[in-house]
């Protein structure tokens, strides 16, 4: 007989997508990117023309949904009025949502920006941060009474280690004197964003951090995981604590060998050494319960799962890490954790930034030929679990 993990009353069960990743690119700085599989970032999943479909798509997986808007469609000038008709667009598609008692999470801010406000740089002024804060004013007072709860920025860590680190997105640079100084104008928007939202609102507010398990398995990558943990799970983690609850996304374990490995990168190496993985990451779910405990023991607060999901096309693979993740974080809810929710990434497939579209993460499965979203089982399952508020192990 399976083992039944029920979750709290209340537990919020939802997907997660970000506009950008399904929108046809709009006047913003990734449009036109080449990404690693050769597709240029532009047309993504024509999400924008399939409204209506796609929210009963979303509705069909669960009751919730974590979502963004394209800023530079709704505001498309430094402090200009928003766009009424991409306005109404977003209204009509969150009210399909909503009258079905859909738990609505809006994501101000999610890896993208506009071009005019990267016409002089990318988040390293204060003329950027009060540009935001103008966006975050009247997106509030647009959006704000369909917002259930709030994340001001999703994975900053990952923008600015990807952006201003890394090199591998936009602006793609290599400088950490700027990358240490674009994390804390984030933290300082994240903060007045949080004043600018709670006047208006009363649903909660948080952020999203990715988290990851850096472990140094040879002894010149120990002290290099060490780095990479302090200024991604603490270093960033710190400019965000101004928050009602803290959003966590987890993907996967970094072993450093010394270098990092991901099966990215070094399939070869994964597959001779018997590594568990999904199309980009060491495979290891306890890692979600390990980072949980961490940030809970740290901050104390209310924990949202704002992503969680695997890299694939194997759609049994994808059903078990969902009973996986969910075990663990059962786990932790037992153990006297305050989790309040989890959203799966993501809805369906999408443009994977950087790596394009055949990184798959979805439980519909997209044709890019014909962009029509194609039911799996995952759906079947994700259904169950949400509506019995449990999981069968």
């Amino acid at each position: 007989m399976p083992n039944r993990l029920s979750f709290p009353k209340n537990f919020i069960w939802g997907t997660s997508t970000a506009s950008y990743q399904i929108e046809t690119a709009f006047e913003h700085d990734w449009k036109g990117v080449v990404a690693k599989d050769g597709f240029i970032f532009d047309r993504t999943a024509d999400h924008e023309k399939r409204f209506k479909e796609d929210a009963d798509l979303i509705l069909n997986c669960s009751n919730g949904y974590r979502m963004s808007m394209q800023w530079s469609k709704l505001q498309r000038a430094p402090y200009a009025p928003f766009h009424q008709e991409t306005v109404d667009e977003y209204i009509q598609f969150i009210e399909q949502l909503k009258s079905k008692g859909c738990h609505v999470m809006l994501v101000l801010h999610h890896f993208t920006d506009p071009l005019w406000f990267v016409k002089e740089g990318k988040w390293d002024t204060e003329k950027h941060i009060d540009m935001f804060l103008d966006y975050v004013t009247k997106f509030v007072d647009v959006f704000g009474k369909y917002a259930d709860t709030w994340n001001t920025f999703n994975e900053p860590n990952v923008f600015v280690s990807n952006g201003w680190v890394m090199g591998e997105f936009p602006p793609f640079k290599k400088n950490l004197f700027k990358a240490f100084k674009v994390i804390k104008n984030l933290g300082i928007a994240h903060n007045r964003a949080y004043d600018i939202i709670k006047a208006k609102s009363t649903a909660p507010i948080g952020i999203s951090h990715n988290t990851v398990c850096f472990v140094g398995e040879h002894f010149l990558g120990k002290p290099l995981a060490k780095i990479f943990d302090w200024w991604f799970m603490d270093h960033c983690a710190k400019q965000f604590e101004k928050v009602d609850f803290l959003g966590m996304s987890y993907y996967a374990k970094m072993p450093f060998v010394p270098y990092p490995l991901t099966y990215i990168e070094h399939k070869d190496r994964f597959e001779q050494e018997g590594r568990p993985h999904d199309g980009m990451w060491q495979y290891y779910p306890k890692g979600m319960y390990d980072n949980i405990k961490r940030y809970w023991n740290l901050y104390k607060k209310p924990i949202i799962i704002t992503e969680s999901g695997v890299c694939t096309e194997d759609d049994e693979f994808r059903q078990q890490a969902m009973k996986d993740y969910l075990s663990y974080i059962h786990k932790a809810i037992e153990e006297g954790v305050d989790i309040k929710g989890y959203f799966w990434w993501s809805t369906f497939d999408n443009f994977e930034w950087n790596l394009g579209c055949t990184y798959r993460f979805g439980l519909y499965r997209t044709d890019f030929n014909t962009m029509e979203r194609i039911h799996t089982k995952s759906v079947d399952l994700y259904h169950k679990i949400s509506s019995e508020n449990c999981v069968e192990i």
